[in-house]
């Protein structure tokens, strides 16, 4: 781990073990004292900050019923990833001008058609449009980058993310307003990352702005937290939804894009680590 990058420098307590008791078998979480630090891309002038999470259990929707899910600590960012760092990724900026259009595309996007940002902004703006397998594979590509192992929440983790902020309790309308963009206030458009107020853990956007990818139970993916398009009441910690058709209608390719979504610019990413 290369530590020296890390500010402030990343300091581990001895674990001890808590006992949670789920609905149906006892399972037990390590408590980890996190501290909060700020990582860079080498190369970049691009830095992005991870806050702890403590360890906890979410009851979790499955076919049998709720179950009880127990997610020992971890990262999560402070903000949704913004073009400033995919821009660097999806558009191979770290690499010289004559070996850009050499690499796998496998591996990393293809350009998109027309303006990725779709006009809405871009310096400071959430990173929009992208699939969740490029959610993927931008993580995978950040931590070969840093040395550090990044990756997109799973559901669970996610949830108890949303759990720590917000606690258990329906928002307001005037909490919800004062933390998320939704449809009654972004005027049609994501907006720049963490502008409205940070939740209670530090984190902003959580809600609304974009969707999040999560990976699910069921080894898919699902888009949590509602988006700017949403009204208010779907943006809430509870608000879980898959991709459908209509999120790649209009792309021309056959097969279509593995790495944009033609209508979605409602999907983004926020990144995890675990220790």
């Amino acid at each position: 781990m290369k530590l020296s990058r890390l500010t402030p420098l990343l300091l581990v307590a001895s674990a001890t073990m808590l006992t949670l008791r789920p609905v149906q078998a006892q399972v037990s979480v390590t408590a980890v004292r996190l501290q909060p630090y700020v990582d860079t891309i080498p190369g970049a002038l691009v830095s992005f900050a991870m806050l702890p999470i403590p360890a906890g259990s979410v009851s979790m929707p499955s076919p049998d019923g709720p179950v009880t899910v127990a997610v020992p600590t971890f990262w999560i960012g402070k903000t949704e990833i913004t073009w400033d760092s995919y821009d660097i990724f999806a558009f191979r900026l770290d690499v010289p001008r004559e070996g850009r259009s050499k690499l796998d595309i496998t591996v990393r996007p293809s350009r998109p058609y027309g303006a990725a940002d779709r006009g809405f902004g871009h310096a400071g703006y959430p990173a929009i449009g992208m699939t969740a397998t490029a959610a993927e594979a931008f993580a995978r590509w950040l931590s070969e980058k840093t040395g550090h192992s990044y990756r997109i929440a799973t559901e669970a983790e996610w949830a108890r993310a949303a759990e720590a902020a917000f606690g258990t309790l329906p928002l307001s309308q005037k909490r919800l307003a004062s933390v998320a963009w939704t449809a009654e206030n972004a005027e049609g458009q994501t907006q720049p990352v963490a502008q409205k107020l940070q939740d209670q853990i530090g984190v902003n956007d959580l809600l609304g702005n974009v969707g999040e990818w999560v990976t699910t139970a069921d080894s898919g993916y699902a888009l949590r937290g509602g988006s700017f398009r949403d009204l208010a009441g779907r943006v809430t910690p509870s608000t879980s939804v898959r991709q459908d058709p209509t999120w790649n209608q209009t792309d021309p390719q056959v097969p279509k894009s593995r790495w944009w979504l033609s209508d979605a610019p409602f999907t983004g990413i926020r990144l995890v680590r675990v220790p």
